[in-house]
C-alpha cells in the first residue's frame, strides 16, 4: 500500500489531522488499538471552555470554535467554580484565569443544589460546552482513504523520498508521516530516527456516581475546585468526578489509584450534602504533556516526519485550529495565527 500522509494514532489529534490533509493527498491512519479513540480522546471530560490554558492554546481554543459550532458538537454546560475558607487568593486568582463572574452562594445553590454550607464562594460563566467527542472522531475517520485500527507500529524505516512502516503483517510505504500517537508520541519518534519531545504522559483518575440524592442532574454546570483540586460534571444523568490529579506515568492503558481517587471523591464530598455513594465505575486516562504543557504542532528535525502531539488536557477543544495549522505547514503555506503563537507550538523549540 502507498500513501501521501501516514498518521499513526487515532485519537483526536490523528483523527482531526486527517480531515485537515485528506484535500492535499492520500491519507491512511492507524490505530495500535482495536478501535479508534481508545485511550486519552476516549476519557476525556469532553468540555470546551476557551479560556483554558497558556495564551498559545487559548488560541487555538479560540480559532476552533467555529468549527465546533458549526459542526454541531457544543452543547451548553456552563462552568462553576467553589472555594472553602481560606482561599481567598486562589479562587480570585482562579476566577480572574478563566474570566468568571462572582456569585453569591444562594445563586450557586441554584444551579447545584447539593452544595454544602462548607462553600463560602463561587464564582461562574455560561461559556463553556460539551464536545460530542465521538462525533469529532468519527468525522475525521471518515475523511480519510484509509482508517485502520489494530495496526501496532514494528518498524519504521526511512527510504527514498518517504518511508517505509511495518505493523505485524502490514507494510506501508509514505511520502510524509504525521506523529498523533499520543503517550506513545515520543516511541515513535525513537523508532524513525527523529529526536523526540520530551513528553510526559500524566495520569488522571475518575469516578462514575450515581446522580446525587436522585436529581436530574442534566442542567448542572460542571464544577470545579479552587486550583483544579478536583472537578464534577453531568454526564448520562450521573456525574463523573475527578481528584484531577497529575501523576507521571509510562505510555500504558492507564487505571485508577485508589488512593488518589478516595482523597478526591473527599473534596468533591466537602462541597456537597448528598454522601459519595460506591462509584459506578472507575477509569484513568493520560493527558500527554511536552515541557512546557503547549502542543507540539509542525516539522521535526527530520524532513517528511511531522509533529500532532502533546495535546494535554486540550485535545478536542484545540483540534480543529490545531489541524488546520499542521496542513498549513505541510502545505508550506501561511498560516491564519500569528507569529509568536505558531512559535509558541513549533516543535523545534525543544531542540
Amino acid at each position: 500500500m502507498e500513501c501521501d500522509f501516514l498518521i499513526i494514532g487515532g485519537g483526536i489529534a490523528g483523527a482531526s489531522a486527517g480531515a485537515a490533509l485528506a484535500p492535499l493527498g492520500r491519507v491512511v491512519l492507524w490505530e495500535a488499538e482495536a478501535g479508534f479513540g481508545h485511550h486519552a480522546s476516549g476519557r476525556s471530560a469532553a468540555l470546551f471552555e476557551e479560556s483554558y490554558g497558556l495564551p498559545a492554546v487559548v488560541a487555538l481554543n479560540r480559532a476552533s470554535r467555529a468549527d465546533h459550532e458549526a459542526g454541531g458538537w457544543m452543547s451548553p454546560r456552563g462552568l462553576m467554580l467553589l472555594g472553602f475558607d481560606g482561599q481567598n487568593a486562589a479562587f480570585e486568582s482562579d476566577v480572574a484565569t478563566m474570566g468568571l463572574e462572582r456569585i453569591s452562594i444562594e445563586d450557586g445553590r441554584a444551579k447545584v443544589p447539593i452544595l454544602s454550607s462548607a462553600v463560602a464562594q463561587a464564582a461562574f460563566h455560561a461559556d463553556a460546552y460539551d464536545l460530542d467527542t465521538d462525533a469529532m472522531i468519527q468525522r475525521g475517520i471518515r475523511a480519510v482513504a484509509n482508517a485502520t485500527p489494530g495496526r501496532r507500529i514494528d518498524r519504521i524505516e526511512r527510504i527514498a523520498g518517504g518511508w517505509c512502516v511495518t505493523a505485524g503483517d502490514a507494510n506501508i510505504t509514505a511520502r510524509q508521516i504525521v506523529n498523533a500517537a499520543g503517550a506513545w508520541a515520543d516511541a515513535v519518534a525513537v523508532s524513525a530516527g527523529v529526536q523526540p519531545l520530551g513528553l510526559t504522559p500524566l495520569r488522571r483518575s475518575m469516578a462514575r456516581l450515581r446522580a446525587p440524592g436522585g436529581h436530574d442532574v442534566s442542567g448542572w454546570p460542571m464544577i470545579f475546585g479552587v486550583g483544579e483540586s478536583w472537578y464534577a460534571k453531568p454526564d448520562a444523568g450521573a456525574l463523573i468526578v475527578s481528584p484531577a490529579e497529575e501523576v507521571a506515568s509510562e505510555p500504558v492503558d492507564a487505571y485508577p489509584d485508589d488512593m488518589t481517587l478516595a482523597e478526591g471523591l473527599d473534596r468533591y464530598q466537602a462541597a456537597v450534602t448528598e454522601a459519595v455513594t460506591r462509584p459506578m465505575a472507575t477509569w484513568a486516562g493520560l493527558r500527554t504533556f511536552t515541557p512546557d504543557r503547549c502542543l507540539a504542532i509542525g516539522p521535526s528535525d527530520v524532513d517528511g516526519f511531522w509533529w500532532c502531539a502533546g495535546q494535554g488536557g486540550y485535545g478536542f477543544q484545540t483540534s480543529p485550529a490545531a489541524a488546520r495549522l499542521l496542513a498549513d505547514h505541510v502545505a508550506g503555506r501561511g498560516s491564519e495565527f500569528e507569529s509568536a503563537t505558531v512559535s509558541a507550538l513549533d516543535p523545534g523549540r525543544f531542540r
